[in-house]
């Protein structure tokens, strides 16, 4: 992956995350067990500090940046959607921030709360634990729903298995010059782990 230090601070991944090789580190980037970080995701730890813990991810082309002095954070099981941009924030447990989606300065998204796709979330805003918010500014819709929540906590267990997955089997390679014939798909038990997939077995009609 690139990674980079200055002044002398170097970027920390721990051996159980897994960074793409085309996503950028620099400096003072903390990056926790089991997480997982997307193509072309851009983390600048060059004025404030990065933190991501325990089971976050941080999908393809997002970006993490902050002023001097701050930190920017995605605590246990954050989940961030592919182009977010996240700034001197805080993302508290277990929440997600939507595709597309900015969050500013001082802002703190509540724990297993939600940040719809596109929302623009302003400087300071608190959102609330549990809620969705939305729009540019985003405000709060309405409560999230126990489904709503039980789906959260399965998309983030499958970027937990993508991260076991990729560290163990993504290789750069040549691409075929013809489709061979019974080209296999992935299958849930391929891509979930068994809890994911119990779950999503019970909410079928």
């Amino acid at each position: 992956m690139p990674c980079y230090s200055i002044d002398g601070i170097v970027p920390v991944v721990d051996p159980t995350a897994y960074v793409h090789p085309t996503a950028v580190l620099i400096g003072d980037v903390i990056v926790g067990p089991h997480c997982y970080i997307g193509p072309c995701a851009s983390l600048r730890g060059d004025f404030g500090r990065i933190v991501l813990h325990e089971g976050a991810n941080v999908q393809d082309c997002c970006v993490m940046h902050g002023f001097p002095g701050t930190d920017t954070v995605i605590e246990r099981d954050g989940h961030i959607g592919h182009g977010a941009v996240l700034h001197g924030c805080v993302v508290r447990r277990n929440a997600l921030v939507g595709m597309n989606a900015v969050v500013m300065d001082e802002a703190v998204v509540g724990e297993a709360a939600m940040v719809a796709a596109c929302a623009f979330v302003k400087t300071g805003m608190q959102v609330p634990p549990r809620t969705l918010v939305a729009g540019m500014p985003a405000r709060v819709v309405r409560e999230l729903s126990e489904d709503e929540l039980r789906l959260k906590a399965q998309g983030t267990a499958q970027y937990h298995e993508l991260a076991r997955r990729s560290l163990a089997t993504m290789r750069e390679v040549q691409p075929l010059t013809a489709v061979e014939p019974g080209r296999r798909r992935f299958s849930a038990a391929d891509v979930m782990p068994p809890s994911a997939r119990h779950g999503a077995q019970e909410s079928q009609p």
